[in-house]
């Protein structure tokens, strides 16, 4: 993924209103109502969209100049190196100076797992127990260690796998992936909670994952509550007549009579083709004539002299 100020052509320094200009500039140019058999710009209006999802946004694009996140809105890491500061026994201390000379030691897990460190100083021994037939880290639960803490992951979805309610995959940091099916009714940022699929904790067991839910900027269609709206390229002269035009649904292609003397923006309902509604049913898509002027019509530029004459 390229850098996002590259695909929308600004500097990094570039005011909102600047990015949000050249955005649209090249939503423009590259929708694939105006190119229908346009791969390449199908690919650049899906480039432009997700350039405009981080750097459109004002918390995600600081958190891209700061490095945080990548061209794709996802988290960078930070490598072992970083995690420990350069010292590979950060984690890990011995503290001096108690009554007779007793010793004891702090560990702090910052960049390292737990269960690896403990093995490693005090043997298999301290992550059983020390008992008998003990699990994974009985000995420091049963002392009452503390909860193993959550992890917190995005989980991108399309407006169709929200619609079908369909299966989904979840990507975690440490390269595991679990199908996750989503509620009926789900919201943009909306969090999921995936019980015992956080980290493993030093003491047994592991947290939760707390999966944010975030919709993908769709191609075609935008989002307002839970109703879509789609521009729909109209003739002059089905606008002007009236005529019945393709419209693209997320429930397949459906033809919608333009009435006779239609302008730009006009919206034409169709019940029930928009986003799951808590209520049960769904919200509404709204289709927008867009209307398509004709190339070098002579007729039509001289009936529209006359007009003005």
């Amino acid at each position: 993924m390229r850098d996002p100020y590259d695909v929308l052509g600004v500097p990094r320094d570039a005011s909102h209103k600047d990015i949000k200009s050249a955005y649209r500039k090249l939503a423009k140019q590259y929708h694939p109502d105006q190119n229908p058999d346009d791969a390449k710009a199908k690919e650049r209006f899906a480039e432009a969209n997700q350039a405009y999802e981080v750097v459109g946004d004002e918390k995600k694009r600081k958190q891209f100049d700061r490095g945080e996140i990548d061209a794709t809105g996802k988290p960078r890491f930070q490598d072992f190196h970083a995690a420990g500061g350069g010292d590979p026994f950060a984690g890990f201390r011995q503290q001096g100076g108690g009554p007779g000379g007793a010793r004891h030691f702090e560990f702090r897990t910052s960049g390292f797992d737990g269960n690896d460190i403990f093995s490693e100083i005090f043997g298999d021994a301290f992550g059983r127990g020390g008992g008998p037939g003990a699990g994974p880290g009985a000995g420091a639960q049963s002392r009452g260690g503390p909860k193993p803490a959550d992890l917190n992951v995005n989980l991108d979805v399309t407006l169709e796998d929200v619609i079908k309610a369909s299966k989904v995959t979840a990507a975690f940091p440490d390269g595991r992936k679990l199908a996750v099916k989503l509620p009926a009714y789900v919201e943009d940022g909306q969090t999921i909670r995936l019980k015992g699929q956080g980290d493993p904790s030093p003491f047994g067991g592991r947290g939760d994952a707390l999966a944010k839910i975030r919709f993908r900027r769709h191609p075609r269609y935008r989002i307002e509550g839970r109703d879509l709206h789609v521009d729909v390229p109209v003739d002059l002269s089905d606008a002007v007549l009236g005529a019945k035009v393709p419209v693209e649904t997320p429930d397949g292609k459906v033809a919608v009579s333009v009435p006779p003397g239609s302008s730009s923006d006009r919206a034409l309902r169709l019940k029930g083709r928009g986003l799951p509604v808590k209520t049960g049913g769904r919200g509404d898509l709204y289709a927008n004539v867009r209307i398509m002027l004709p190339k070098d019509d002579v007729e039509l530029e001289a009936l529209m002299r006359k007009r003005q004459g």
